[in-house]
């Protein structure tokens, strides 16, 4: 449900930026919102309050934001909140600031290795990402998890390419357990 209210919401966000031509200025926008509301504990607890009136939580969001980001943010957190749908926002936010992204041709990859990568690896894998696929930048995240043993697992949206030692392992034991000696 959460992932269809944040589609629905950021989908007719993604409209308003294309057809106001403001896709990089409400990304922009976005992401000081997203960091005023980190910031502010406070203020995220008193939007997500059951008992505080939704007329309450738009007059606060108005305070705050009116003439500071766009009228058309402005206006798209006042419907946010007046649907009751503020615990869905950063989901909101997250599905325009993808398909902005997508559209722009910029992939986001998560790299996790078993242990760091040198700048040339990095370099390395980021090319060859870039020959694979039909994004024309890559917008790359490396971790380490030292369980994977060895090798690498990439995830770029809903694909996954798991290379890792662990996963081989893994795989081999399920094998062995399957064989029917007799």
């Amino acid at each position: 449900m959460a992932k269809l209210v944040s589609k629905t919401y950021g989908e007719a966000l993604f409209e308003i930026a294309i057809e106001e031509n403001k896709a990089q200025e409400l990304m922009e926008e976005i992401g000081a919102v997203q960091k005023a509301l980190k910031e502010n504990v406070e203020l995220d607890k008193l939007l997500k309050h059951p008992g505080i009136p939704k007329q309450e939580k738009m007059q606060v969001m108005d305070n705050i934001f009116k003439g500071r980001v766009s009228d058309e943010l402005t206006g798209f957190l006042q419907i946010v909140i007046s649907k009751e749908r503020y615990n869905d926002l950063q989901a909101i936010f997250q599905y325009f600031i993808d398909k902005v992204k997508e559209v722009e041709g910029i992939g986001v990859a998560y790299v996790t290795t078993a242990v760091e990568l040198t700048e040339d690896q990095k370099t390395a894998v980021q090319s060859k990402l870039l020959q694979t696929t039909a994004y024309q930048t890559m917008e790359m995240h490396y971790s380490v998890d030292s369980s994977l043993i060895g090798g690498m697992v990439i995830r770029i949206n809903d694909r996954v390419v798991d290379s890792s030692i662990r996963t081989k392992l893994n795989d081999m034991t399920k094998q062995l357990l399957n064989i029917q000696l007799g």
